[in-house]
């Protein structure tokens, strides 16, 4: 069976290996000329890992990654709310990688071309039309310059090709771009001192005002120094959506840092931290509505091209990843390919757009919220602001929501 992926990015890399390795033919498209170490850092939770170490890549994102040994939420003061343990550190069989996005598609990419074979991964092709006749799927692609490119025939085509998925356009043509919230995220990338324990992702602040920083790089590490991955989100007010163009333009200090001047907590100097930067981008925090199906015949939707989500949770690459091998099993079970990518839907579409509902509603950070309209000048007793059981149970239910709960973590380990 020949299946077709547009877009190598995490979610379409992962599911290309997948496929190859349950014995199809696989051949992956993607629009920019060249793949490079861009960005900046990301997680990978355990759940996702899982799925990466048993195609081999384990070691590799160990020697590069920080495996993450907690994720700390704290109010806009430095103060504690809740402490998670993460990975192996919460005696699950994987770790919790943060790591830097680039580096980690560099080495997807490699293992990807590595497994897939010379020639089959093909770069400057972006996909501007499907069509469907029979059991054939017919991709045409274009050109950095929009001319016509390839032709690609294949029994399967799975578009992979991100929140502005010319796939997904395809089947909704009248959905409109990405819906914004408004709020601002800066970002950026800071040579620092370890704080904590040097391997601590936390998140501080509120929903109109917070502060995430993780350290993402080992080889810092082993110098005695932090590679600090670090957002600043702002409720801006509700307004026009940035046009495309502009996402993840140069960031400018005076925009946001007068707001985080006075974040000096005693693990960790958050103006320091900005202003250290060597580099500042600033984009919107933008999804999109869930749709009714993804699968249309033999073409389905994939990562974020299906399930665009807040960065609330850690959840959109690892659910990209999930989707990966969710496709591979079911297109194993059963011949007919198009009754497979249905299955793949049903198994998937429903949890990942409750993830989206979710993170629009604050996800496992509502506990900010809850703490910072309770307590807004910080506490002496968190149990008097927000009991252990309620916190317990804010992050237990969000855990099973995004399948990243222990008892399903361990049921999966224990079928392997």
């Amino acid at each position: 069976m020949k299946i077709v992926i547009a877009g190598a990015g995490i979610g379409g890399l992962t599911a290309a290996m997948c496929l190859k390795r349950a014995g199809f033919d696989v051949e992956v498209f993607e629009a920019v000329g060249e793949l490079r170490p861009l960005g900046v850092g990301i997680n990978i939770q355990a759940g996702a890992v899982r799925i990466l170490a048993d195609l081999g890549l384990e070691q590799a994102l160990a020697a590069t990654a920080i495996e993450t040994r907690e994720l700390r939420y704290a109010n806009r003061h430095g103060q504690t709310i809740w402490a998670d343990p993460r990975g192996r550190h919460a005696g699950l069989p994987w770790p919790q990688f943060s790591i830097h996005r680039g580096e980690l598609q560099m080495i997807l990419l490699r293992a990807a071309e590595k497994r897939l074979g010379p020639g089959r991964i093909k770069f400057g092709r972006r996909i501007a039309a499907v069509e469907q006749k029979g059991n054939t799927v017919t991709a045409r692609f274009v050109d950095g310059g929009g001319k016509a490119a390839e032709t690609a025939e294949a029994d399967i085509l799975i578009g992979a090709d991100g929140i502005h998925s010319a796939v997904r356009a395809q089947f909704y043509p009248d959905e409109g771009p990405p819906k914004w919230q408004g709020i601002l995220m800066w970002r950026g990338v800071t040579v620092g001192k370890p704080f904590l324990d040097g391997a601590t992702m936390v998140q501080a602040g509120h929903h109109n005002q917070k502060f995430v920083c993780y350290p993402i790089s080992r080889a810092h590490a082993e110098r005695g120094e932090a590679l600090i991955n670090w957002i600043c989100d702002l409720h801006m007010g509700e307004g026009a959506l940035l046009a495309r163009e502009d996402w993840n333009r140069p960031g400018k200090l005076a925009d946001f840092l007068p707001r985080f001047e006075n974040w000096k907590f005693d693990w960790l100097d958050v103006p320091g931290v900005i202003r250290a930067a060597h580099a500042i981008y600033e984009f919107p925090m933008v999804d999109r509505d869930p749709l009714p199906r993804w699968s249309h015949g033999r073409v389905t939707l994939l990562g974020d091209a299906a399930h665009p989500m807040y960065p609330i949770g850690s959840n959109g690459a690892s659910q990209a990843i999930l989707d990966g091998e969710a496709i591979t099993q079911e297109l194993l079970a059963g011949a007919d390919p198009e009754a497979a990518l249905q299955r793949y839907e049903q198994r998937r579409l429903p949890p990942t757009a409750r993830i989206v509902e979710s993170n629009r509603r604050k996800g496992i950070d509502v506990m900010l919220d809850i703490v910072e309209q309770r307590a807004p000048q910080g506490f002496s007793k968190l149990e008097s602001v927000m009991p252990t059981d309620e916190l317990a149970q804010i992050v237990a239910d969000y855990k099973k929501l995004a399948a990243q709960d222990r008892e399903t973590l361990l049921s999966l380990a224990a079928r392997q």
